[in-house]
């Protein structure tokens, strides 16, 4: 008679060899670690250096972030992301490495890790890092300066949500914005200044944006974009985001709020 064959137990199989190992984990703090060095303004070499890693992989990490930028990461991105729409990953990363005359290899360095990590350009902000949160917000700003689009200036306001600003008297605000029934984000914003919250209506920050004749210019006084409701609040907005500039009394009220530059 045939002995009985045991029953594996729900769950069973082989332990893990380190049970405390987490990959995704490892992988992020590996990103935080490489973008404070790449920060800092050190080269792919010396951050891997640092931190024990080959240069090409730090690239990976930096372009997973958002932080890192090249003309032939930009091409290799925009050539995936064309071919993956109808074809499945592993046809795109062929087809990109053949078009751009790349090695398979080579193509994948240039894209970002697709699991276990966050994707800073579309992960909403409470589930990031505060550097991959001040990375994006730098990188928004940026681009509103180089193009103040209505697009460019509420992706701003949106990432800025929760930051502190100051008024041109150097009285302190926050503002956040609220999500309707419908999940999407409404396009006022709720001005707090520790007792009472105001309402500041998105017509009023776009008509003010209107009356700004060039990016930095300096503005002597809020009124001066216009007699519109809550513009002391909008002036000490556009000033962090760069779209105006300020007398310099206003400037040293400031920067007692935001060190050096704000």
């Amino acid at each position: 008679m045939s002995k009985m064959k045991k029953t594996r137990k729900p769950g069973g199989g082989r332990k893990k060899l380190k049970p405390e190992y987490d990959a995704g984990k490892n992988l992020k703090e590996q990103m935080d670690a490489a973008v404070t060095l790449y920060n800092s303004e050190m080269s792919l070499q010396a951050i891997g250096d640092e931190l024990g890693l080959n240069p090409i992989k730090v690239r990976k990490l930096l372009i997973t972030t958002g932080v890192y930028e090249s003309e032939v990461a930009e091409k290799v991105k925009n050539t995936f992301e064309e071919y993956r729409e109808t074809k499945d990953y592993k046809t795109s990363i062929l087809s990109t490495a053949t078009v751009l005359g790349l090695s398979k290899a080579s193509v994948t360095s240039y894209l970002p890790y697709e699991k276990g990590v966050y994707f800073p350009n579309t992960a909403e902000k409470e589930k990031i890092s505060v550097g991959a949160e001040r990375q994006r917000r730098y990188r928004a700003v940026r681009k509103l300066r180089t193009e103040p689009t209505e697009e460019h200036l509420w992706e701003v306001v949106l990432l800025y949500a929760g930051v502190r600003f100051k008024t041109y008297s150097g009285l302190p605000f926050t503002y956040e914005i609220r999500k309707g029934r419908n999940g999407q984000y409404t396009k006022e914003l709720w001005i707090d200044r520790r007792e009472n919250s105001k309402s500041l209506a998105w017509s009023s920050v776009l008509l003010a944006r209107g009356h700004i004749k060039k990016v930095g210019e300096v503005v002597e006084r809020p009124k001066a974009l216009g007699d519109i409701r809550g513009v002391t609040y909008i002036y000490g907005m556009f000033c962090r985001f760069g779209l105006i500039n300020v007398p310099d009394e206003a400037k040293e009220k400031m920067k007692k709020a935001f060190g050096k530059s704000f």
